[in-house]
This record gives C-alpha cells, structure tokens and sequence, in this order.
C-alpha cells in the first residue's frame, strides 16, 4: 500500500520537520487505532520516564499495525499528545518518535498537541494513528 499513498507539501505552506500536510491514499480499507498508551501487556504504566515512555507507545503501535497486516509505512495520519506546554519537550518527543522503529509514520499528515492531562494517571504522551490497509 506504501506505494500508493501520496504525500505533499503545497507551494505557499511553510517547511516542515518531515511531516508532510497533506497525505491522499486512494480509496480502500483503513485501521484506526485507539489512541496508544505507555501501558504494557498487563495494562501497568512502564515507567515515569518520557523517554521510557515513547518507547512503549512506539512498540504498541508497532504491534497494532502488525495486528492489521501493514507498518508504519502505510500510516496516513498521526496525532501525538504530550503532557506539557514546554516546546522543547515537544520536539524531544517527536524527534524521539520519528527516529523509532515507528519513525515512517511521522512522515505523513501528523499533528503534534501539549495537553493538559491524558487518561491514565502518570501518562506523559500518547499517539492516535490512522493507516491505509492493503487491499484484501
């Protein structure tokens, strides 16, 4: 599916990181995943380490990719929380991210928000992710 899908930066819109904004696949199947936490297998919480944690998240989107028969490369869409308003904790994260097993997804339509809280206690980031499915 990797080679169907088309990612653009329109004329006139500022540079990116490597995200791209604007990310067309034609029609078909699509997975969305729920939003992936830094919960291992037993649902605990694998550390309070940002670091510790982004690895998790990665490895939990690597594994529900796997789940669906594709991998980062065919992700058509990513929203990544951050518990911070620090811009430089962003950009540890998202550099964290893109350069991860996972790393291909963030090369398509991704948007990167500092929020206020996420849904488990201690919860520092969290990725929602959308891909493209080969076809059946």
């Amino acid at each position: 599916m990797a080679s169907e899908i088309e990612r653009i930066n329109p004329a006139g819109l500022h540079g990116t990181p490597g995200y791209h904004h604007v990310t067309v696949v034609p029609a078909g199947r699509t997975a969305y995943l729920a939003g992936q936490c830094p919960l291992d297998g037993a649902g605990n919480l694998v550390s309070d380490d940002l670091d510790a944690q982004i690895d998790q998240v990665a490895a939990n989107v690597l594994a529900a990719l796997a789940v669906v028969g594709t991998g980062p490369e065919d992700v058509v869409r990513t929203v990544i929380y951050v518990v911070t308003a620090d811009r430089g904790v962003l950009g540890r994260v998202w550099d964290r991210l893109t350069t991860s097993a996972v790393g291909p997804a963030f090369t398509t339509a991704s948007t990167l928000l500092g929020v206020a809280q996420l849904g488990f206690p201690g919860q520092l980031v969290e990725v929602d992710v959308t891909a493209a499915l080969p076809a059946s």
